[in-house]
């Protein structure tokens, strides 16, 4: 069974590496756009990242499924009349995300 040491620094590496293949500026974008808000829907988001990149929706609701998911960030909630789903950034990891954001 992997430590919660082993975690975070599987964590930031995923993370490292999901930034440094950030072409545009749309992923530092987005994970600056949680660690200001902390808790937001994908609507939020698009409306956000699109006034400064040409994206789609769906494409937004890509990214903030694999931030997620695969790199384990974020936390998953039910937004209480069902109709979108409220992302938030875990407590745990804000400073992590900073940082990285800082050095990229």
């Amino acid at each position: 069974m992997r430590s919660p040491a082993d975690i975070r620094t599987e964590i930031e590496a995923r993370l490292r590496k999901y930034l440094s293949r950030d072409d545009t500026g749309i992923r530092h974008e987005l994970l600056s756009f949680f660690v200001k808000m902390k808790t937001t829907t994908i609507p939020e988001i698009y409306e956000k990242i699109s006034e400064s990149f040409e994206i789609s929706y769906h494409s937004v609701a890509s990214m903030v499924g694999i931030i997620a998911s695969r790199i384990g960030v974020l936390h998953v909630k039910r937004d209480p009349e069902g109709s979108n789903a409220v992302y938030e950034i875990k407590d745990a990891y804000v400073g992590m995300v900073t940082r990285l954001l800082q050095c990229a």
